[in-house]
């Protein structure tokens, strides 16, 4: 009798948690080799994210598997307790659906990799940099220094301007008695030095001509492809070569001025 019970109370259980063990060591260990196959081009950052999620969630699992095989061995109705905690789930799902809304949205993020920490993003018509994502809720940080904390379930529209590059756009504006063709050259010759100078270019700075004819200026557009987020930087020292080499080739640029008479 002792052997019997000495076998059910004792052994049995931690025959389970042994098994339940190894076969969550065995499913981490797939998982990981799953997400960091060379076949999976997802980054090192999201790659952590998702094992990490991943695991978690098996965990959780085996542990509640586990839990109901050892009940079952001390005689426990499991059939029951199912069924109570299915209703007690209901209940509590009921109370906290804002928070288990906030936690599904919260993984869909991570999974579809809509944004990520130092990301530059719009959300809700708040612009400002990634500093935190949960499942529960997201930082963002604007330029200012405001930080917006939203719950993942109220995130409706998401701009993010990190999925690919940037264009910088600069345009010149020089007076109608301008020569033309000198213009031309002079900034053909400046986009070739800047090509070879700036940072973060993902291509060639190019002219791209006569973009307009305004009411007191011809106006040339230079545009250069930056990688993300880069094109503000790369607009201002594009401004900064571009005057400067203008004042040398004394091309004018023109201004507003005040004349004043004295009679």
């Amino acid at each position: 009798m002792l052997e019997k019970t000495l076998i059910k109370e004792v052994i049995t259980p931690t025959i389970i948690i042994v098994i339940s063990f190894l076969i969550y060591k065995i499913i981490s260990i797939l998982l990981k080799k799953c997400f960091y196959s060379k076949s999976n081009h997802l980054s090192n950052k999201r790659k952590k994210t998702l094992l990490q999620l991943s695991r978690n969630i098996v965990r959780v699992l085996v542990i509640l598997i586990a839990g109901l095989f050892i009940l079952e061995t001390y005689g426990v109705d499991t059939k029951g307790l199912i069924a109570s905690l299915s209703v007690i789930g209901v209940v509590v799902g009921l109370a906290l659906q804002d928070l288990l809304k906030d936690f599904i949205s919260g993984v869909s993020i991570i999974i579809e990799g809509q944004y990520r920490v130092g990301d530059t993003v719009t959300i809700n018509g708040f612009r400002g940099e990634i500093i935190g994502v949960g499942l529960k809720s997201t930082h963002i940080k604007a330029y200012t220094g405001e930080i917006m904390i939203i719950a993942n379930r109220l995130i409706n529209e998401v701009v993010n301007y990190n999925l690919s590059n940037s264009l910088a756009i600069v345009d010149i504006d020089v007076a109608y008695e301008s020569n033309i063709e000198k213009v031309e050259k002079v900034l053909n010759n400046l986009c070739i030095k800047l090509t070879k100078e700036l940072p973060y270019l993902k291509g060639d700075v190019e002219l791209l001509g006569i973009n307009s004819l305004e009411s007191s200026s011809v106006r040339f557009r230079i545009t250069a492809l930056t990688e993300s987020m880069k094109h503000f930087e790369i607009q201002r020292k594009m401004l900064k070569e571009i005057k400067l080499e203008l004042d040398k080739n004394k091309i004018v640029i023109p201004y507003n001025q005040l004349v004043v008479h004295n009679g």
